[in-house]
């Protein structure tokens, strides 16, 4: 505990400049999920506490981020649309998604998945990045303009016949469900069909608009409507937010232009008393837990989105390792990535009980605490009391904030995660990783992120085995000694410089360097049509070869398996313990290379050969 409260001035300081920063984010990123603004300031609250206290990096401030958000939103979205737009129905199920998220990425903790996260290829992450940002942005369009689509009725309108086809449809399978539903007799359907109102009508035309206008096809779509009907004033405080966090930056960096534009935007718009649109009510007192998640638990909801709270876990973990990486170079210290993402779960896990969108480990508000002093586990913790006290002594206060002070944030949010490093770097970059990079872009905006995601690292990886295989064989050599020698002794390895003279055409060498694997068989099956016929041994040279999968261990058998049937033995010089394993195991030792013929060392194998081979002129 005494190390805990080492440096408890510091921890302080950067615990609550940290809070401060996340305040307006957490706001925004809540409005921005779908599920209000008390829920980012819930997932705000608990991710920091939690993650801070069971995490494996002593500076990290955690809580929701934009990519997380990004995805949030499309979870909530979908689920809202499924339950016929209302959102109360929907909530357990939202919740349960967020909390199974949280359980995975303890599992993946628990079981050591966190050190291999930064072996993703950076096109992925570039192009995903960039994503965020751009979704964030198109999204906010809308209410940045002061236009909600729900709230236009002629917009509205034009989604009635269909809403009549929703209702109609919902009677047809309650009757089906209550097995009353006879081809013959509709006089039940014409009854119930009778007694819609209007009212029923207009309120399902209102969630088909709603979610015709989400996501960033749906604002695009909408955007003309939205210029044709600017709200002027939302447009002003939304532009007005923008310039202040800009340009506050440039006076001082000491207090975070973010909550300067929020304070001051806010502040003028109520004073004088304007006709702004506000944000959703902040619930004041202490977050409850939503059982709802247990007592509605339906595992036929929730399994359509068990791969998207995968997702969610694995988006997580890379945006909170990325940070904790940024949170080390700066103090100079090395964090625990396992412990680190089991810490972020228990903080995503509680959050959902509490009905939290789920977050990670952020970047900018991680840096603004080390700057502060924070230096210890305390200061996370310290961020997330904070904003607990705003939520219970200022959350009726906060709930005056206007929403298109939260959309102008949200902008400048947009336009800062965006990757411009990987964007520059386009035009010296390899066409394959800027095609890379450019495909999970597009699909992410425009189809789905999880699945660009996924697209992407499928590309990734075929392009880097395509490259281990053919680096594998422009390394991998088949020649006489007497040809090597010919062509250049700084070919021949060290060891076989003093070959003797006499047994150079008796005696063929095969060089293999890095890993064979299955991007590599092709080539090796060429290289070993290249022995030539008048060979009698062959020397198997894999001192270099660290690792051999299942595909290049049985290409290795068949190569060997052919130069047995012309009468060519076959010798294995150096293998490391992994390839030997596998040859083993498939029993190419000693059914095919005996014991006797498996050396060690070039030295021994030519010892050996010196003894059984004789010079044939």
């Amino acid at each position: 505990m005494k190390g805990f409260f080492s440096n408890l001035k510091g921890d302080t300081f950067g615990g609550l400049t940290a809070g401060i920063v996340a305040l307006p984010l957490a706001l925004a990123f809540g409005v921005s999920s779908g599920l209000g603004p008390s829920a980012g300031l819930y997932g705000a609250i608990f991710i920091s506490f939690f993650a801070a206290l069971f995490g494996g990096t002593n500076t990290q401030i955690s809580g929701p981020t934009a990519p997380m958000t990004a995805v949030s939103m499309l979870v909530i979205a979908g689920l809202i649309g499924a339950n016929n737009g209302d959102v109360n129905k929907a909530l357990p199920t939202i919740l349960t998604v967020f909390l199974l998220a949280g359980l995975i990425q303890i599992g993946l903790g628990a079981i050591g998945i966190g050190k291999y996260i930064r072996y993703i290829p950076y096109p992925v992450v570039s192009g995903f990045m960039t994503a965020i940002g751009v979704m964030i942005l198109l999204t906010q369009l809308l209410p940045g303009l002061g236009y909600y689509p729900k709230e236009d009725a002629e917009y509205v309108e034009q989604f009635k016949p269909e809403a009549e086809e929703v209702i109609l449809d919902k009677i047809l399978k309650d009757e089906a469900g209550e097995g009353i539903l006879v081809l013959e007799d509709f006089k039940e359907t014409i009854k119930r069909a009778e007694n819609i109102s209007e009212e029923e009508i207009y309120l399902e035309a209102v969630t088909l608009a709603n979610s015709k206008a989400s996501g960033v096809t749906g604002a695009l779509k909408s955007l003309p409507r939205a210029i044709k009907s600017i709200n002027y004033l939302e447009l002003m405080l939304c532009l007005v937010t923008i310039v202040i966090i800009y340009g506050f930056k440039k006076i001082t960096r000491a207090i975070p232009s973010t909550l300067v534009a929020l304070l001051a935007v806010s502040g003028v718009a109520y004073g004088f008393g304007l006709q702004y649109r506000p944000i959703e009510e902040i619930p004041s007192g202490f977050p409850i837990p939503n059982i709802a998640i247990i007592t509605d638990f339906n595992l036929g909801a929730l399994v359509p989105y068990f791969f998207t709270a995968l997702s969610l876990s694995f988006l997580g973990a890379i945006d909170s390792l990325l940070t904790s990486v940024v949170a080390d170079n700066m103090t100079k210290t090395k964090h625990n990535p396992n412990k680190e993402l089991m810490g972020q779960g228990i903080g995503n896990s509680i959050a959902a009980i509490f009905g939290g969108i789920p977050g990670a480990g952020a970047t900018i508000r991680t840096v603004v605490n080390i700057n502060a002093g924070g230096k210890t586990k305390l200061s996370g913790m310290i961020a997330g009391v904070l904003l607990l006290i705003v939520l219970l002594a200022l959350g009726p206060i906060a709930s005056q904030i206007p929403a298109a002070v939260l959309a102008g944030i949200l902008i400048t949010v947009g336009i800062g995660v965006m990757d411009y490093k990987g964007l520059k770097a386009i035009p010296s970059m390899p066409w394959i990783e800027v095609v890379i990079m450019l495909i999970v872009l597009v699909l992410s905006v425009f189809w789905d992120l999880v699945y660009a995601v996924g697209i992407g690292l499928v590309l990734a990886s075929l392009m880097f085995m395509k490259k281990m295989g053919d680096v594998t064989a422009k390394d991998s050599k088949i020649e006489s000694l007497q040809g090597l020698e010919n062509n250049s002794r700084e070919m021949l390895w060290k060891d076989e410089v003093d070959f003797p003279k006499e047994l150079k055409e008796e005696i063929f060498i095969k060089h293999l360097n890095g890993p064979i694997f299955f991007g590599s068989t092709s080539e090796l099956q060429q290289l070993a049509t290249q022995i030539p016929e008048t060979a009698v041994h062959v020397i198997l040279r894999m001192d270099r070869v660290p690792y051999m999968d299942q595909s290049g261990v049985y290409t290795l058998e068949e190569i060997i398996l052919g130069l047995e049937q012309k009468g060519i033995k076959t010798y294995i010089v150096g293998i490391q313990k992994q390839p030997l394993y596998l040859a083993k195991s498939i029993d190419i030792v000693p059914d095919l290379v005996a014991n006797d013929y498996v050396f060690n060392d070039f030295d021994s194998c030519i010892a050996y050969l010196r003894k059984v081979v004789k010079d044939i002129q």
